[in-house]
């Protein structure tokens, strides 16, 4: 990574506007391009253990929302923020991500060439802490506050009740819009998600809401068409967009024993194309 230079907060307010800022610090270190954080920003954050569903949300959201014209910020974690900034790249999109520690012990390593990557397209990476600094637990709620200084909006993707993602938030709260994805009731992982929206948080079903609240109007980028699923995860698909179904029914459409139908959509499960519902199964969308 290329070595990070020290930078004055009164450079990052003057490209992000006169506004009371969540973070309070007096410098941070920046590796890249400031230009980015001159476009709207939105932060994307969610928990690190992301399902392939809610990985699948993020970068829908972040590709989006970048076609839109906006810049993502994350946290550059594993799990959601990663997806975000994945998202964003496919697009041509640049995005910014706030580690919490310093440039040159940098966590996690597994994200370094994606780190690496947003360098490259014109983004950048942050931090409230010098170079050599190492990434300590509670730093994190600190990067937390950075996330939500440089961004317009924040939208929250599977958050469990104890989630960072929910830090986050609460740095934003009452000074920029807040959006939480809803899912399944029963699920654990977006039980933060579901509080956020009952304590007024904006449900986002879409990027389309999250540039709606923040009058932008670009164009979006065309969502990836479903994947083609043959043999018994096909036939599975196929019965479940004609509705809801249990087990029996499904194994009795696909020919196929019940051991093998659980199987075949556990795997439709973890790609985010079908969901539980009590004793059923429904089809969820690919996109």
């Amino acid at each position: 990574m290329e070595r990070a230079r020290r930078e004055l907060t009164q450079v990052f307010a003057a490209l992000r506007g006169a506004r009371d800022w969540a973070w309070a610090g007096e410098e941070l270190w920046v590796a890249g391009s400031l230009k980015a954080l001159a476009r709207p920003c939105v932060a994307i954050v969610g928990t690190r253990a992301a399902t392939a569903y809610g990985r699948r949300l993020a970068e829908r959201f972040a590709r989006e929302l970048g076609a839109a014209g906006c810049t993502v910020v994350s946290g550059l974690a594993l799990g959601i923020d990663a997806a975000a900034h994945e998202g964003a790249l496919a697009v041509g999109a640049p995005t910014v991500g706030v580690i919490g520690g310093g440039h040159e012990r940098f966590f996690p390593p597994r994200n370094a060439a994606l780190a690496e990557r947003m360098l490259a397209a014109g983004g950048a990476v942050l931090s409230p802490y010098p170079p050599e600094h190492p990434a300590l637990p509670h730093q994190f709620l600190e990067r937390n506050a950075v996330v939500a200084a440089l961004a317009d909006a924040v939208v929250v993707i599977e958050a469990p009740q104890r989630s960072g993602a929910l830090n986050t938030a609460g740095w934003a709260a009452d000074r920029i819009p807040v959006f939480a994805v809803p899912g399944d009731v029963d699920r654990a992982h977006v039980q933060g998600c579901h509080a956020l929206i009952r304590d007024g948080a904006i449900l986002a079903r879409g990027a389309a809401d999250v540039l709606e609240v923040l009058r932008l109007d670009a164009p979006l980028a065309p969502a990836a068409p479903p994947p083609v699923r043959e043999g018994l995860a096909g036939a599975l698909l196929a019965e479940l967009a004609r509705g809801e179904s249990d087990l029996d029914t499904l194994a009795a459409a696909a020919n196929a024993n019940a051991a093998s139908v659980l199987a075949a959509l556990a795997l439709l499960e973890c790609e985010g194309l079908a969901a539980r519902s009590g004793a059923s199964w429904r089809a969820c969308s690919s996109g």
